[in-house]
């Protein structure tokens, strides 16, 4: 019989039952509702984000800033999507795929979580770049260069970060447990001191950082947006209001549960059943919806865009869905539809929002 007491395999819970609470609902749950739900984020962002790097790097060459930042952002989701199906399997059957894959699958899962969230950090400070200092770096050689060399330092540094993942995950079986779990094994003595850092840096990096960049780009270019003439405002602001909606929605119950979380490590305080049952529920959901940020960053980055358009219709006509003729006339109509007539509306239709 299975009891509350046991360990999401991503965040473990810094605090103990008071009680044994000998229950399988929050297994049960676990075990419909995780392998369901990862199944459908795992093919829609497969199929999204594999559709973003075959345009940019196919289509596209990588001749702009931004379209670094769009591929590297669509390599981070697609790791970290491929993480996934181990999750899933994990949460039906428990961890079988032993201690190398157990730091292996968590490292690569936090490697690839914390590249995303920087990377759409670098794509608000282009944009407001672009945007807002109306610069023509996005064109310059030197800057895609420099773009590249970020997105490098950007992976180094998450794998830092994600150290702890690789060192102290392992497979193992608890005393409380009948399947094996893969967890960060924290030392005895420094356990807490490690885990709190751990939680910190998660809700740091993976939401603090982006929405506080987010928050103070897209506000300024909403401004300079307003204060532009001849400018169709009105496709662009909710492009925005989109972006950053998506974003709180997805990403702000997860960080709050961890909020929640490190308040009980710095307490040091035991849980009852009820409350630890209730945290491993919110847990299991909170993450799930925050997983959907991979399926809508192609959408919400990409798609919209006039180029990607663009490139998208001429891949089918590649493989044979559209004519020559008819390609042309819709390249016509979208030429038409979104010619600039202004200065930051010239920007804003290369680099669309």
């Amino acid at each position: 019989m299975e009891d509350y007491e046991y360990y999401d395999e991503n965040v473990t819970l810094p605090f103990k039952p008071t009680t044994f609470c000998e229950n399988t609902k929050v297994g049960d749950f676990k075990e419909v509702f995780m392998p369901c739900f990862y199944s459908v984020v795992f093919v829609a962002g497969l199929l999204g984000n594999s559709l973003v790097i075959v345009v940019y790097v196919y289509y596209e060459k990588l001749k702009t800033v931004t379209d670094v930042y769009m591929v590297n952002l669509a390599i981070a989701d697609l790791l970290f999507l491929c993480t996934l199906p181990f999750w899933a399997v994990d949460a039906y059957t428990g961890w079988i795929f032993g201690t190398f894959m157990c730091r292996l699958v968590n490292g690569v899962y936090t490697v690839n979580f914390y590249s995303c969230m920087l990377i759409l950090t670098c794509v608000s400070v282009n944009r407001y770049k672009a945007i807002v200092q109306a610069t023509k770096t996005l064109r310059n050689k030197t800057s895609k260069i420099n773009s590249m060399f970020i997105c490098g330092g950007v992976w180094l540094f998450t794998i830092m970060l994600a150290l702890p993942e690789f060192i102290l995950s392992e497979a193992k079986k608890t005393d409380t447990l009948t399947t094996i779990t893969c967890n960060m094994m924290y030392p005895p003595k420094s356990g807490n001191l490690i885990k709190l850092v751990v939680h910190v840096t998660q809700m740091a990096v993976g939401f603090l950082i982006p929405f506080v960049a987010m928050s103070i780009c897209y506000s300024i270019i909403v401004k300079t947006l307003l204060q532009a003439k001849k400018f169709q405002k009105h496709k662009s602001l909710k492009i925005i209001f989109a972006l950053v909606v998506a974003f709180v929605i997805c990403e702000l119950p997860f960080n709050i549960v961890m909020l929640m979380e490190t308040v009980q490590i710095i307490r040091q305080e035991t849980a009852s059943c009820e409350y630890t049952a209730n945290v491993h529920y919110a847990i299991i959901v909170t993450e799930s919806i925050a997983y959907v940020h991979c399926c809508l960053n192609p959408i919400l980055y990409v798609f919209l865009g006039v180029k990607f358009r663009n490139s998208f219709l001429k891949i089918l006509k590649d493989i044979g869905c559209l004519s020559q003729k008819q390609l042309a006339g819709y390249l016509k109509t979208e030429c038409e539809t979104s010619r600039p007539e202004s200065g930051v509306s010239e920007i804003t239709t290369m680099y669309p929002l």
